[in-house]
């Protein structure tokens, strides 16, 4: 840390993508604990994650990363549990409970069973197999591009590992996990599995947002998934559900009646002043993706104009 300068003093530096699952979470818990933070976006469109400085900043070439003073942290996981081991001023919200007490063990639960499901796999499955799908919001020529996307980056990793000597373990690495994981998403019967297995867990999620409910009197103040606080539980479910919604997942897992406690939970999150303000507009592929995308590359083709880049 900077001498002579406390850790809320340093600077939050974010790499994310707008996009990137993991990224909402963190960024989500930035908004909640109301953190200061300098974001910027590494667009997985143009592969940004896959430039040597990025990976010279995370070897796996995966967002998000944060940087706070000297400190570089990877993997939401992490980086969440900093950011609520390092900020414990009282300005500053807890998301998870004090280990003695009695809701710990509850948050945790449903952290860790939350955190575990396969996101990529359902994500890019549904790129892959459309058919599975109901109302998703991805659009058709997003769904080509992004498809074409994934059968280039096999070559393009090894491309740059031929340019970067030093980074050849951790572009070849890369390139085995992507090939690892692209023969699992493209398998149907796997999809299918994983989307049975997310059910049983959104089982349990209903059970206990129904427990909720009846500890609650109706004049009561209404609960989140573990109690009446909002915790890095919700962080997961709220994100999680926001995915699954855009994936084209909702109307399986919670629609026309099926989970009514979900569904209400899901409504709930999505008027939720943080969650709208940081996670608000990025189901609209257009806005939140396409737009700045188009936007980057128009300014990195731009010409130079009295000094300046247009």
């Amino acid at each position: 840390m900077a001498e002579g300068k406390s850790d809320a003093e340093v600077k939050l530096i974010l790499y994310h993508w707008t996009h990137s699952f993991s990224s909402q979470k963190v960024r989500l818990v930035i908004a909640e604990k109301a953190l200061k933070c300098e974001e910027h976006d590494v667009s997985l469109p143009l592969s940004e994650h896959n430039e040597p400085w990025f990976m010279r900043l995370n070897s796996t070439g995966e967002v998000p990363v944060l940087i706070h003073g000297e400190n570089i942290i990877c993997e939401a996981t992490q980086i969440i549990d900093y950011l609520e081991q390092t900020f414990l001023d009282e300005k500053t919200p807890r998301l998870m409970p004090d280990k003695g007490s009695m809701y710990y063990p509850r948050v945790q639960h449903y952290r860790e069973l939350l955190d575990s499901l396969p996101m990529d796999a359902y994500t890019h499955g549904c790129i892959l197999h459309p058919e599975l799908t109901v109302d998703s919001m991805i659009p058709a020529y997003a769904t080509t591009r992004i498809r074409s996307q994934i059968g280039n980056t096999e070559s393009e990793l090894k491309k740059l590992a031929e340019e970067n000597p030093d980074l050849q373990e951790a572009y070849i690495a890369k390139q085995k996990r992507l090939q690892s994981k692209l023969l699992d998403h493209d398998n149907v019967k796997y999809l299918k599995k994983i989307l049975d297995e997310l059910e049983k867990v959104l089982d349990q999620v209903e059970t206990e947002l129904q427990r909720r409910n009846e500890e609650t009197p109706e004049e009561g103040r209404q609960p989140w998934l573990c109690g009446e606080s909002f915790t890095l539980a919700d962080v997961s479910l709220a994100v999680t559900l926001h995915r699954l919604k855009f994936l084209g997942f909702a109307r399986r897992n919670w629609g026309n009646g099926k989970r009514p406690n979900l569904e209400t939970y899901y409504e709930r999150v999505l008027k939720r002043k943080t969650f709208n303000k940081v996670l608000g507009h990025v189901n609209n592929i257009l806005i939140s993706a396409v737009l700045p995308t188009a936007f980057r590359v128009a300014k990195k083709r731009a010409p130079k104009v009295l000094g300046t880049i247009l």
